[in-house]
């Protein structure tokens, strides 16, 4: 089987059971972690991917392969999680020419503080809040030259797998399963409700991807050559998108990544792509 990406035999399930059972007072984060430091299952920055480790985990709890740990602090499917703190921040309308703003100011976020004002407006005013990510990933928060936040950008990790991307490409399974690393896919892009500048959101994607590969390099010790986005088809047009020149290469399927059996049905989206080299084709397909 193939599960997060790994080849698994009854021989790993077996290791893991046994692991489970000498080590009854371990949790499920010691649990996963001692797994990929096990399996040397690292990311290629030499982090571990201990998070996707207890991903792929839960996935075989799921397929009845084991039972894990109780979990420390558990919520009900009804409760939701709890939302990241509210950081105050001023709701001033901001209604202006793009000039009147920049130079922008683009932070890559790392300090807990910044931290913070990021998932607390995601949470409050993207339509699809702020989840957990798992994996690489990149947060920008865009302020404006008197340094009043105006948007958020949200990088993490490419679709396991979507058609139109790669016939686009010229991916195989193989090579795709390979190079998806060199991908991201924008998850969440929010300009503040209060704010309403002709341009500006076309301005800041232009803006992020000509630094994004570059921050990535930094962080995660790779490049990244191109970049994804999915868009929501009754919800919106992908202008910005448009107008800063991603390409429109079809659209998905309406259903989740997490739907083995094409039963799960979700909103259709828009599928576009954004190279950020022209030999983006060679750099996918090495």
């Amino acid at each position: 089987m193939i599960i997060q990406g790994r080849e698994t035999s009854d021989k790993d399930i077996a290791l893991v059971r046994e692991m489970i059972k000498a080590n009854p007072s371990w949790g499920r984060t010691r649990l996963s972690k001692e797994l990929a430091l096990l399996w040397n299952w690292r990311a290629i920055n030499g982090q571990l991917k201990d998070i996707a480790c207890r991903s792929f985990l839960l996935k075989l709890e799921k397929r009845g392969y084991l039972t894990l740990p109780r979990r420390k602090k558990s919520y009900r499917k009804t409760e939701k999680r709890p939302s990241p703190p509210y950081v105050p921040h001023k709701r001033i309308p901001i209604a202006s020419d793009l000039d009147s703003l920049v130079p922008l100011e683009i932070e890559v976020l790392k300090d807990k503080d910044p931290m913070r004002l990021f998932k607390c407006l995601l949470s409050l005013y993207h339509y699809l809040g702020f989840g957990r990510i798992v994996g690489e990933n990149m947060k920008y928060l865009i302020f404006d030259r008197d340094a009043r936040p105006l948007a958020c950008l949200l990088f993490g990790s490419a679709a396991l797998k979507t058609l139109p991307r790669d016939q686009f490409i010229g991916w195989d399974q193989d090579t795709r399963k390979a190079n998806l690393h060199l991908i991201t896919n924008n998850m969440r892009f929010l300009i503040l409700p209060w704010v309403k500048v002709p341009h500006l959101a076309s301005h800041v994607l232009g803006r992020v991807a000509r630094r994004i590969s570059s921050d990535w390099i930094n962080r995660y010790s790779h490049p990244i050559y191109m970049l994804e986005t999915f868009v929501e088809k009754e919800r919106f047009r992908g202008t910005c998108y448009r107008a800063a020149n991603w390409i429109y290469v079809g659209e998905s399927k309406g259903r989740s990544r997490n739907d083995r059996y094409s039963t799960l049905k979700v909103p259709i989206k828009d599928i576009y792509l954004y190279p950020l080299s022209k030999r983006f084709r060679e750099a996918l397909k090495p």
